[in-house]
């Protein structure tokens, strides 16, 4: 919020006219680390997406509140999570993917498949991965699609909002045979908090040659102090009675709507294919898909 709403350079491009696509990502190396019996009855929709990660896209979807209160910042997201395009039962194929690991190596070490961990189904129908794309049917964001996804044992621990903005209107570098990136700014949730903005730059001599950058700024450093872990954050706000950072009970039944065709469909359906990606990896192929569809690629994990 402070990145959009202190900074006036970003608001006239927050939105549909220049902001291509959205990806949210939070991408874990763990597994489910002695949890098997309560994560095969829940798996990464219901414990990642439907909370954490559309969180993440309320956040960066919302308009302008009129104040930084809990309640005015809180109607906003609630807008967002309203206006999100509900997904129909025979869209759910088309528009979501769902996966489980496989044995691999996380750190150079072997580590078992999601069916060989302890207290899990060895015939198990839950997903460790599971992804989405979602569209909202306002004027800010007609559209432009959010894609979300979330997973276990993937090749490295992090999380982060990516904003990739279209091209530009006219390649003026176009005969030279230069292939000019998107720009992209992406808030960099963890490990280490952050932002970098990728820009095209020419590249020092005589001939006309560009080259993406990165403009990286990190919280640690910048600033010269540790952030607080998330959890500790939200206990010192709970104390003192501040409640913008919890999310209220109409945008929690509002995101379990959004989710549950989806949810629906993967219940009703078993996936024949699981395992179908390998831990420490990428996550399925059939993400790849997802997004291949429509002309683009996932960020690489």
């Amino acid at each position: 919020m402070a990145l959009r709403f202190a900074n006036v350079m970003f608001e006239p491009i927050w939105n549909r006219r220049y902001v291509d696509c959205i990806q949210i990502t939070a991408a874990e190396t763990v597994g489910v680390e002695g949890r098997g019996g309560y994560y095969d009855n829940a798996g990464a929709l219901r414990d990642m997406i439907q909370n954490h990660v559309i969180n993440l896209l309320a956040l960066v979807a919302m308009e302008p509140p009129i104040s930084p209160s809990a309640d005015h910042i809180r109607d906003e997201k609630f807008k967002v999570l309203s206006a999100v395009r509900p997904i129909a039962p025979d869209e759910v194929a088309k528009t979501t993917v769902r996966g489980q690991y496989g044995a691999g190596t996380i750190d150079g070490k072997p580590v078992p498949s999601y069916r060989q961990e302890p207290s899990v189904d060895p015939n198990s129908n839950t997903e460790t991965y599971a992804g989405a794309k979602f569209l909202i049917d306002n004027w800010r964001w007609a559209d432009v699609p959010f894609y979300l996804r979330s997973g276990k044992r993937l090749a490295r621990k992090y999380s982060e909002i990516a904003v990739a903005f279209r091209p530009i209107p006219h390649r003026i570098f176009g005969e030279m045979g230069e292939r000019l990136e998107n720009n992209t700014l992406v808030m960099k949730i963890q490990p280490e908090e952050g932002v970098s903005i990728r820009f095209n730059a020419k590249v020092p001599g005589p001939k006309m040659h560009i080259r993406a950058v990165t403009m990286d700024f990190n919280y640690g450093t910048g600033f010269g102090v540790a952030s607080a872990p998330a959890y500790e954050r939200l206990i010192g706000d709970a104390m003192r009675g501040d409640a913008t950072l919890f999310t209220r009970w109409d945008a929690v039944e509002r995101a379990w709507e959004i989710v549950m065709p989806v949810l629906e469909g993967w219940t009703s359906t078993r996936a024949e294919d699981f395992p179908n990606y390998a831990a420490g990896t990428q996550g399925p192929s059939n993400s790849d898909a997802l997004l291949a569809g429509d002309a683009r690629e996932w960020r690489k994990i």
